[in-house]
């Protein structure tokens, strides 16, 4: 059976975030990139729900590509970044001993969400299946490339090999599975509502309107009509 029909789960996963820094963005024309923030860290808090393993990478931070996204580092404030200079992650000893201490607990199935998706996520995951037995997670929308075709093309390459295509969202309910999971129900809850669009607006409306639930934000009084005449 191949190991690609088994559905990600927190025990089998582990995450990669490469480039998610500012100069790198600029460049991103085939998402909207306020949209690749919020999934890239909607993606960020569903791997801290489910103590994903999770390792972040860099390129030239002082030199060209400026820090990492502060949202994303705030979800993990205690996490080394791996600083490098290849554009391609798998040529930097530190990147491969960090996946190869998460996969020796069996998490051989690598998340990824990184910029550019044509450069540095396409070398990273054609380099990483040649040199080991590890599974590549694309996530296409936590991902960013320099123009659409850019972007298409190169997951398009990846599936070519083998690299699985995925989104945030996706990923997060495959952790999930089943709403039973009482321990991480809340948070993923909080997840949709802050970063899942008209998912996370339905959560906030079935909460408050049809069970009742106290309202997220704190406001003033609701001040009732008053008609002219």
């Amino acid at each position: 059976m191949s190991n690609k029909l088994e559905v990600l789960t927190p025990q089998n996963s582990q995450l990669i975030f490469i480039d998610q820094q500012p100069q790198m963005a600029f460049g991103v024309q085939s998402i909207d990139r306020q949209t690749l923030k919020n999934n890239v860290v909607g993606l960020a808090k569903a791997a801290k729900a489910f103590g994903i393993p999770t390792t972040i990478t860099t390129v030239e931070t002082e030199s060209f590509s400026g820090p990492t996204f502060p949202e994303l580092l705030s979800v993990f404030p205690e996490a080394p970044i791996l600083e490098r200079t290849s554009m391609n992650s798998w040529d930097d000893l530190k990147v491969r001993e960090s996946l190869a201490a998460n996969a020796a607990d069996g998490r051989k199935k690598i998340v990824v969400s990184g910029l550019w998706t044509e450069v540095c996520n396409l070398t990273f995951a054609l380099s990483c299946l040649a040199d080991t037995d590890y599974e590549i997670y694309m996530v296409a929308d936590a991902s960013g490339g320099t123009s659409v075709d850019a972007h298409n093309h190169a997951m398009d390459r990846m599936v070519q090999v083998g690299i699985v295509p995925v989104t945030w969202q996706q990923v997060l309910l495959e952790w999930q599975r089943d709403w039973a999971r009482r321990d991480t129900y809340d948070a993923v809850m909080a997840i949709v509502q802050e970063h899942s669009g008209a998912y996370g607006m339905g959560v906030d409306y079935a909460y408050t309107t049809v069970h009742k639930a106290p309202e997220r934000a704190a406001h003033g009084p609701v001040v009732a009509p008053k008609p002219v005449a």
